[in-house]
């Protein structure tokens, strides 16, 4: 054959490999309003910017017939491309080839970008869509996943891994996107569980579809695996360009800086609305945060899991925060089991990552009940104090209202390394409030007047003041350039912790 024919051949086995499964298959794709792999991808990297590798990969198994049936890419296509300009690598199931299973060849190619993405610091994104292991292969498709998996695990706290399912995601399948640090799902099309509903009825003889067994709004409010839930593909592929933008490529990176029209030592007047005279009274913390940060745009991740702490990605001063919130609007702003888990892990990724922690606080102590206590409240709530004392980023603390018992210590107190800690002068920080304090005081029914004096005498940021506890208290109006002067400061800070293999977390 001479070159041109060559090339030719080439160029056809190239435009073969980028029709999936075929023309059948993709309209059928389509007709469940599902995108295809290669649709995905340009969705979601920057126009021009995808380089494909092992596009000519095929699988090796020829039991059950399978080696008659043969596709280029073999149901996964993986390269890198770009995002804002910075480098990502990708893999994205195509359900159109053997329903997305997995391979031992389509693990492998996983597998190489997943160690690319190690090698040379860059994000991995994985775009999930698959039937599960392919069962013709056995226990070699099984050994691919597990060599998924550990993939996962070194790669924890290294680079960020981002996971969306984009299809069903059934049995071992699923631990693969629950190692990573952020999952996405679309609702009517996405799907998890370990044992799908045919199973469950015959085992339990529970009778559960698979929107109610494992769909997006489930994990998105109950199980809290979901991280972020759209109602569309583009949507969800369009939040995780935006997630990446808050994170450095890796754990040796700074956060990007973004540059910022709004001025840094602007003051808000509204903020000193914010605050119910009445103590008791709630109020959206969002209202808070939105006020502080650039643009007022705050990133929320996990809103609809333990809506009483709110964490997510914002700005100051162009600069990179996670932002930590107790919510008052929710259960008084409360910490509960879920609460800590999502808090938790909210901020060892910040750590993990360099991304300053920004706490606002109000909160006026653990949940407390019997089924509180029997979830293991002590150990989820313990997970965040952990958390906390373990980062060793710039982490800044705002009160702004109730600081009340071991939850005043759990958020980010200057007891556990907090380098910048102040308060308005509504904040009441405590053993705890004033009713059951003057109840046990008084071992009786609390009266208005002993009240209003337990809480002249305690219930005041003054006297951590007078300690050193907290640094100043602040004019509201001031949190934001105080916040920015306090990131550029601690910009330069070192702090690490003892050696060691590695913490022992109570899981």
């Amino acid at each position: 054959m001479t070159m041109r024919e060559k090339l030719e051949l080439l160029q056809r086995k190239r435009a073969d490999s980028e029709q999936g499964g075929g023309a059948e298959r993709i309209q059928a794709q389509h007709d469940k309003h599902k995108m295809t792999a290669r649709e995905r991808l340009d969705a979601l990297l920057d126009p021009g910017s995808f380089v494909e590798l092992d596009r000519f990969v095929t699988h090796r198994s020829t039991d059950f017939g399978l080696g008659e049936e043969q596709y280029l890419g073999d149901g996964v296509v993986t390269g890198h491309g770009r995002i804002d300009g910075r480098p990502v690598f990708v893999f994205s199931q195509d359900f159109t080839v053997f329903g997305g299973s997995l391979s031992e060849t389509n693990a492998e190619k996983i597998c190489k970008v997943m160690d690319l993405a190690v090698r040379t610091g860059a994000p991995i994104v994985g775009l999930n869509d698959s039937g599960g292991a392919r069962i013709q292969e056995g226990v070699a498709s099984l050994g691919g996943y597990a060599e998924i998996f550990l993939r996962n695990t070194l790669a924890s706290g290294v680079v960020p891994q981002i996971s969306a399912v984009l299809g069903p995601c059934a049995g071992g399948a699923v631990y693969s996107p629950a190692i990573t640090d952020f999952v996405f799902m679309v609702r009517g099309v996405s799907y998890m569980f370990v044992t799908g509903p045919g199973v469950v009825k015959t085992v339990t003889h529970e009778d559960v579809d698979f929107e109610k067994l494992g769909g997006a709004d489930v994990h998105g409010a109950i199980s809290g695996i979901a991280h972020f839930v759209h109602d569309t593909e583009l949507e969800s592929l369009a939040a995780i360009r935006a997630v990446l933008s808050y994170l450095p490529s890796n754990n040796l990176d700074s956060p990007p800086v973004t540059p910022t029209d709004d001025p840094a030592d602007r003051r808000d007047e509204a903020l000193l609305e914010v605050i119910p005279d009445n103590p008791t009274q709630p109020y959206d913390m969002h209202d808070v945060i939105r006020r502080v940060v650039d643009g007022g745009v705050f990133f929320e991740v996990q809103p609809d899991f333990g809506a009483n702490l709110l964490v997510g990605f914002a700005r100051l001063g162009g600069r990179s925060v996670g932002v930590v919130a107790n919510q008052p609007a929710v259960l008084a702003g409360v910490l509960d089991s879920n609460a800590s888990v999502k808090g938790a892990r909210f901020i060892r990724l910040c750590d993990a990552f360099n991304v300053p922690l920004v706490t606002f606080e109000d909160v006026p102590g653990f949940l407390p009940g019997v089924a509180q206590e029997h979830g293991g409240i002590i150990k989820h709530g313990a997970k965040l104090l952990y958390a906390y004392c373990e980062a060793t980023v710039p982490k800044l603390t705002v009160i702004t209202r109730k600081a009340y018992g071991g939850a005043y210590d759990v958020m980010s107190s200057k007891h556990i390394r907090g380098d910048y800690n102040v308060a308005w002068p509504t904040a009441e920080i405590a053993v705890m409030g004033p009713k059951g304090a003057v109840e046990i005081l008084d071992k009786g029914e609390a009266t208005e007047q002993r009240e209003a004096e337990y809480r002249e005498r305690f219930a005041h940021p003054y006297l951590a003041a007078a300690r050193g506890f907290l640094d100043d208290i602040i004019d509201p109006r001031d949190t934001r350039p105080r916040l920015i002067a306090a990131l550029v400061t601690l910009a330069s800070k070192r702090d690490r912790n003892p050696p060691k293999k590695h913490g022992n977390i109570p899981l």
